[in-house]
This record gives C-alpha cells, sequence and structure tokens, in this order.
C-alpha cells in the first residue's frame, strides 16, 4: 500500500535530521564523493540536448527514494495528466493551465474544455506568420514608407520579462530587426530608450491581455504622443499593434484590429512568452527562430510529460529544492548562468518561480504546513564571483546554485571561453568541496607564514564546504536549447506546486498594491492626502514628496 502524503513528508523530515550510517551530516556532500567514484553517473540525467547534474546535492538513494514517494502520493503524474488534458488546475481563477499548446502541434489537439485551445493557438500563429513576415518583407512598413528596423514592446511582468530575456539571449546583427523592452511606469525608463529609436523606422507593441494594465497604458499613452508628435495622428494605426483580448480598448485606443493578437485566459503571463507576447520576438529574430524556440520547448514538454519521475529532469530539479528547502532549511537559490547572453535570465526566474510559488495556503485554502518558494536571485558568472559568491561559500546558511554552462561559445574567443567554463566549475567544486582547516593550514604553511600568522588567519580561510549546486549543461545556446531551458523550468514550477499542493498559476499578492496605488494616485494629482485614509507613515511620507516636489 503506498505511503500518505503524511508519511512521506515525515520520512523526509527524518532522514534531514538523523546522521547518515557513515555518521556524516544529511547536508553533507564531500563524503558522498569520497565514498562513490560513480556518483556522477547516478545523480545526473539527460533530456534531448540538456544534461542535469545533481551530484553536487546532498541527495542520496535513499533520500531520491523517499521524494520520489512523496511525488506518487502527491498524485503529480496524475496531476500533470490532468494539467495536460485541460483540466482547471488552476482552481482558485477556475482556469485550465494550457502554456504546453503554444509551442504544441496542431494535431496534439490540447482542449480547454469544450475549447479547441490548438486550434486556437495556430490560428494566432499563423496571423503572427504573416504579419512578421509582412514586416520583414516590406509589404508592412510605417507611415512615411520606411521600412521598420525596430520594434519596441510596452508590458510588464510577463509580458516584458520573457521576451527580454530572450532576445538579449539570441539576438545578434544578422537578425532582422533589433528589440526594445519598455516596463517600468518610471518614465526614465522610456526616457533612456527614446534616443535609440527612430519613430520612422519603429513598430511598437502594447502587451496587455486586458489592455487596463496601468503601468503598460502609461508607457503605451507616451509612445503614442512621441509618434504623433513626429509623424502625425495617422501614425498610431501604421506603427502600433496590440497582443491583448480587448478589442474594444484596443480600438479606442486606435490600433487596427486586424493588429491585435490574442492570447487566451489559460495562458498566464509568466508562461506566455510562447503567446502573442513573443510576437517581438518573431520580429527581431525572424520567424524560424522563433518557431525554433517553440520547437525547444516543446520537445521539454514531451519528455516531461512521458519521462518516469526518476529520470525526468523538471521533477528531479523540483525534488531537490523540496529537499533543500523542507529538508534541510534552505530559504534562497542563486541562479549563475555561465555565458552573459543569459544575463536576463535570473529576472524572468525570480518571476516564474517567486510568483508561482509564494503562496502560503494549500489548494483547500488552508494553512501549508511547510515552507514553499524560496528566494530566487542570480547574476551571470563571473560577475557573481565579486559580488554575492562571498556569503554563499562562507555565510551562515548555504544557498544552493543552479550553475549553467554552455560548452560552446558562438565568438572566436576560445581562451575566453575556457576561462568562463573554468570559473563556474570551480565554483561548483569549490561549493562542495570547501577547504578544511587542515588544508588552510597546510596551504599557509607552504607559502611560509609564521605559525602565529598562521593561527590568527586559520578561522578566516576556512571554507564549510557541502554547499549544493546543480548543474545544466548545454552543448551551445541556440533558439532549440534556451527553449528547452525555459521549458524545463516552467514544469519545475508545476511540479512544485504540486508537490506543496498550492495553485502556482493565480497570484492575488500582485491585487492588493495594484488596489491601494489606484486610491493614492488621485491624492498626489490632487497635491494632499485624504486625512484618516492611510496609516502615519505612507500620509507622512506622501506629505514629504508633495513638499519636495513643489520645492522643485
Amino acid at each position: 500500500m503506498a505511503e500518505s502524503v503524511a508519511a512521506c513528508w515525515a520520512r523526509i523530515g527524518a532522514l534531514a535530521g538523523t546522521p547518515r550510517r557513515d555518521g556524516s551530516a544529511p547536508g553533507a556532500i564531500r563524503p558522498l564523493f569520497a565514498a562513490d567514484p560513480e556518483r556522477f553517473a547516478r545523480f545526473s540525467r539527460r533530456a534531448g540536448e540538456l544534461l542535469l547534474d545533481l551530484s553536487k546535492t546532498s541527495l542520496t538513494e535513499e533520500v531520491l527514494a523517499a521524494l520520489l514517494d512523496l511525488a506518487r502520493a502527491a498524485e503529480l503524474e496524475g496531476k500533470r495528466a490532468a494539467m495536460a488534458a485541460g483540466k482547471k488546475v488552476n482552481a482558485t481563477e477556475d482556469r485550465a493551465v494550457l502554456h504546453m499548446a503554444l509551442r504544441a502541434p496542431r494535431r496534439a489537439a490540447f482542449r480547454a474544455g469544450e475549447e479547441d485551445a490548438s486550434k486556437e493557438v495556430h490560428a494566432t500563429l499563423a496571423r503572427m506568420r504573416a504579419f512578421t513576415e509582412g514586416v520583414h518583407g516590406g509589404a508592412i512598413r510605417g507611415a512615411t514608407g520606411e521600412r521598420f528596423t525596430d520594434v519596441l514592446n510596452i508590458g510588464i511582468g510577463g509580458s516584458d520579462l520573457g521576451p527580454a530575456m530572450v532576445a538579449r539571449a539570441l539576438w545578434t546583427p544578422a537578425c532582422p530587426m533589433r528589440a526594445h523592452y519598455l516596463a517600468n511606469v518610471d518614465a526614465h525608463a522610456w526616457e533612456e530608450v527614446r534616443p535609440r529609436l527612430d519613430p520612422r523606422r519603429t513598430l511598437v507593441l502594447v502587451a496587455s491581455k486586458t489592455f487596463t494594465t496601468q503601468e503598460t497604458m502609461t508607457n503605451a499613452a507616451l509612445v503614442r504622443e512621441w509618434l504623433r508628435a513626429a509623424l502625425g495622428p495617422q501614425a498610431v494605426a501604421e506603427h502600433m499593434a496590440a497582443l491583448s483580448t480587448n478589442l474594444h480598448a484596443t480600438s479606442a485606443f486606435g490600433i487596427r484590429s486586424d493588429r491585435v493578437f490574442p492570447f487566451r485566459d489559460w495562458v498566464g503571463g509568466r508562461f506566455s512568452l510562447w503567446s502573442s507576447i513573443g510576437l517581438s520576438l518573431a520580429l527581431a529574430l525572424g520567424w524560424e527562430g522563433f518557431a525554433r524556440l517553440l520547437a525547444g520547448a516543446r520537445a521539454m514538454d514531451e519528455h516531461f510529460l512521458s519521462a518516469p519521475l526518476a529520470d525526468n529532469l523538471p521533477a528531479l530539479l523540483a525534488l531537490a529544492e523540496v529537499w533543500h528547502v523542507n529538508g534541510l532549511g534552505y530559504p534562497a537559490r542563486a541562479v549563475l548562468p555561465y555565458d552573459e547572453r543569459l544575463a536576463r535570465l535570473p529576472a524572468h526566474l525570480q518571476q516564474l518561480e517567486m510568483e508561482s510559488l509564494g503562496k502560503r495556503v494549500t489548494l483547500a485554502g488552508t494553512l501549508v504546513a511547510h515552507a514553499t518558494g524560496p528566494v530566487v536571485f542570480g547574476e551571470p558568472g563571473t560577475n557573481a564571483q565579486h559580488s554575492f559568491m562571498q556569503l554563499i561559500h562562507q555565510g551562515t546558511t548555504p544557498v544552493p546554485c543552479d550553475i549553467i554552462l554552455v560548452a560552446r561559445p558562438d565568438h572566436p574567443h576560445a581562451d575566453s571561453h575556457r576561462k568562463l567554463l573554468a570559473n563556474g566549475l570551480a565554483q561548483a567544486e569549490a561549493l562542495m568541496r570547501g577547504k578544511t582547516a587542515a588544508e588552510a593550514k597546510a596551504e599557509m604553511q607552504k607559502a611560509g607564514l609564521a605559525e602565529a600568522e598562521v593561527a590568527r588567519l586559520l578561522p578566516h580561510r576556512v571554507f564549510p564546504g557541502d554547499r549544493p549546486s546543480a548543474a545544466i549543461l548545454l552543448p551551445h545556446l541556440d533558439a532549440f536549447t534556451l527553449g528547452q531551458l525555459v521549458a524545463l523550468y516552467e514544469h519545475k514550477v508545476f511540479c512544485l506546486g504540486a508537490l506543496w499542493n498550492i495553485n502556482a498559476f493565480d497570484q492575488w499578492g500582485v491585487e492588493l498594491g495594484k488596489q491601494l496605488a489606484g486610491a493614492i494616485l488621485p491624492e498626489l494629482e490632487a497635491g494632499a492626502p485624504r486625512p484618516g485614509a492611510h496609516d502615519a507613515s505612507t500620509e507622512g511620507l506622501m506629505r514629504e514628496i508633495l513638499a519636495a516636489a513643489q520645492g522643485g
């Protein structure tokens, strides 16, 4: 008889709280390598072109077996099937979750209830392709007859972070257009991007499902006025398109109906770069590049849906996180891509994971009995090594790391790339191995330091080690492998939602701040806070802001 979820959690807790048979701590990693020269082979898996290595974590065969039992008890496979079948797994919003349909072939026949989701997706993809090829071929031009050379995407959150990350990763000077992204309602963001754009050659996409997102619509109004001032009022219809479902609002804004590309409510914003939200990518990279991105994600989907849990990369990545967060109590994770092109990947994963997994109640509405989503942060290597890695090596609380490596670069500077990879590999090894007091002492003695100096410096030069890292290796970075990588993390999020019994697809926490901002804005416009409407701190800050603004 299968164990209950509670029994599985109890067994994981026991494994995390009891020394191993060899006397080592449950979080120790270095002894595992000493005992098992085949550890890399035992704890690494492949899916397509991606390799996942979990050997530099403290997972053991016994711990992994307990985690896999939890996955089965939590009905991970059944929940996976329900999502793929178009069931309303986003229960709090009564919606299906079908971002996999966005990159599946038409014959996959994904459905959201009675709706043929695959038909809807491919109708939109056909329109996106025709529009993209019309722009690239010159059939679609600006108001002055100039060809478009730049695309400006105005969005925020999932309508910005994913596409901006992919564009940064894949764009080269050989691409057909340059992509720019405007998200922050702070107009300094617009003032920063504006000098790089020629209004005659700029195509503007406004990405907002409801076409009411305050930040996006404020920026869209600024850009619309820029186009009008430079090219006249007729330019709006020629230079702007919308990624939205609100045809009434897009029409009122001045955007033609044939330039509105929808995406459905079964596509969450942070999972939407594969939808019409990716139109900026199709325009910037070319349709074939966008299609390869979808194909890479589809390859990971097929692996996720078919591979046994013990060989399933998203499931294994999620189970390792359960061990770190719930077993060992590690509250954060760092993402370290050793490829400058992936500089925006940590920001995308911050939203994907923290917005999805930052939940405190179960699907039933009761308080969760354990920690959920960790803090996610990151920076490209080697920059991170000269920033926050000191804390990760010698701080008081271990921080698991995802170290992402790309074997072959797309530049001719082999020496630079070897040094980059050497640093990435060395960081993972240093985190695992550390440096014992005996090793540090011997090193200083060999360097000729006096014994008194050795004793003084010794505590500072010891590295505890046993700091976990997961390595993800890509043979090269292109649209296909990047699609695989991003989909890997998407499915990891799903698995964690299932394991923690939370809804990974709503984001009610985003709404409260929006509501309060809507109440504060009229008071800032009026020049005075409404007495008693806010706490004393908020009211005091508002008065200081208004006074400073008047003084300026």
